[in-house]
């Protein structure tokens, strides 16, 4: 069989690690931004929450995390009739991925001066508009680079959905591999060539928003 029969195949599955990547990304993105808010929230129950959630996302296994959506969720009731298994893998990645997107924020609320945020109080703002008018904005342009890093690393952790029953292009990859012995080979390749055009156009992204956005001191 020719190489070329067999991109079908590859096209299906890099759809769906593209799909994973893009909402995962979105919601990690969403879900960090809040724990980073409330990680430095005067309110001590909300700080305690978020590093919970922080550290037991960071510090627990992709793959733990996975079986637990998987095969623990599903015992809730909860269930969807539309990509079932695709919607637990988005859920996985998304609490796995948003403490990394939180810790990379924090890193660069830290680099924030404090004086900003007292002059933001002084003039009347509170909390919740001195983090989304004045200091987020700051941290998200000092951040661009580990953060495209924290999407570059959940491109290739989205691979292990493959092994709960998403068809991604490591899944698509690994049938094809099963089924045609003699080109193994070049069909690993071909899976890697797949997967750095998602994460060398990410690399020259981060390269460019961070010559044009980061903040110079």
């Amino acid at each position: 069989m020719d190489l070329i029969e067999l991109l079908p195949a590859f096209w299906v599955g890099f759809k769906m690690t593209l799909l994973l990547l893009v909402i995962s990304g979105t919601a990690s993105l969403v879900f960090g931004t809040i724990i980073t808010a409330m990680r430095i929230s005067p309110i001590g129950s909300l700080r305690v929450f978020a590093t919970v959630w922080t550290e037991i996302g960071r510090n627990t296994p992709l793959t733990l995390v996975f079986y637990f959506f998987v095969f623990v969720v599903p015992f809730f009731g909860l269930r969807w009739d539309w990509n079932f298994y695709t919607i637990l893998a988005i859920c996985a990645l998304t609490y796995y991925t948003s403490p990394f997107v939180a810790e990379a924020l924090r890193s660069g609320i830290n680099g924030v001066p404090v004086g900003q945020a007292e002059a933001a109080r002084s003039i009347g703002l509170g909390f919740g508009q001195t983090v989304s008018l004045v200091v987020l904005p700051q941290a998200f342009r000092m951040t661009i680079p580990p953060l495209i890093n924290v999407f570059i690393a959940l491109t290739k952790n989205s691979s292990v959905a493959g092994g709960f029953f998403v068809v991604d292009l490591f899944a698509s990859t690994r049938t094809l591999a099963n089924g045609h012995g003699d080109l193994v080979i070049p069909i690993l390749i071909i899976a890697a060539a797949f997967y750095l055009v998602i994460t060398v156009p990410l690399g020259l992204l981060a390269a460019r928003l961070e010559k044009k956005l980061v903040v110079q001191r």
